[in-house]
């Protein structure tokens, strides 16, 4: 049988950056913290685009300034880099765990396709009780997501055939819309209520919970087709 595998967009998905960017950031923002995601975020896909390459850790300063800027919020060279100074703290969804542990108990391989450096995510790797069986990050191919580099990356790594291959995300931008370019199957996990059309994904969930059945079922259907 052909080794199966799951991928999946980590901050989001597997871990909550919203209440773990928030509570980092309001230790200095207070209530103006919701105003200064906002623009963050803004400038976090600007700075992403920018050319040469910069590390996840100097996107994440870069755009904790410009957001500051922008809505005239004196900050500290301290305060702009507290999230990669707190890296650790960003918490894992509770119903993530079960999850995972249930696609290995049904022998699927495990890989994460991130946005960030290696040695954040060595930090985050830590929150989760087993390793990962593959991790690719925006570091390795030195570009970000939406772009493709990161699944070209793990489809050359793995040798994993796209029948048996699963990608599972919370991002439209970043993940969701990749995945359909690249023609994987894939599982939007709606954790933000973003409101695009989940008739166009080939299947969505509103968090993690019926994962496991929800890959089982993709894979089979698949595997269906390749023997009638």
């Amino acid at each position: 049988m052909a080794t199966r595998w799951v991928t999946f967009d980590c901050f989001g998905t597997l871990v909550d950056w919203h209440s773990g960017f928030t509570g980092i950031l309001c230790d200095f923002a207070g209530d103006r913290v919701a105003e200064l995601l906002a623009a963050y975020h803004r400038h976090e896909r600007a700075a992403e685009f920018e050319r040469p390459h910069r590390l996840y850790k100097d996107v994440l300063a870069t755009a904790v300034r410009r957001a500051a800027d922008e809505i005239c919020l004196a900050v500290t060279d301290e305060e702009a880099t507290a999230l990669p100074r707190r890296w650790r703290s960003l918490p894992v969804f509770a119903d993530v765990e079960p999850a995972l542990a249930g696609l290995r108990s049904a022998a699927y391989r495990l890989a994460v396709l991130t946005n960030c450096d290696d040695d954040l995510f060595a930090e985050t790797q830590r929150s989760f009780p087993q390793p990962f069986d593959l991790v690719i990050t925006a570091e390795q191919v030195k570009d970000y997501k939406p772009s493709l580099s990161h699944f070209r990356r793990f489809f050359r790594e793995s040798g994993v055939g796209v029948s048996d291959w699963v990608h599972v995300a919370c991002s439209w931008f970043h993940d969701i819309a990749p995945a359909r370019e690249f023609g994987l199957k894939h599982i939007w996990i709606d954790r933000d209520r973003t409101g695009e059309d989940p008739a166009e994904v080939t299947v969505r969930l509103p968090d993690a919970k019926g994962l496991v059945a929800a890959v089982r079922r993709l894979i089979e259907s698949t595997m269906s087709d390749e023997n009638p």
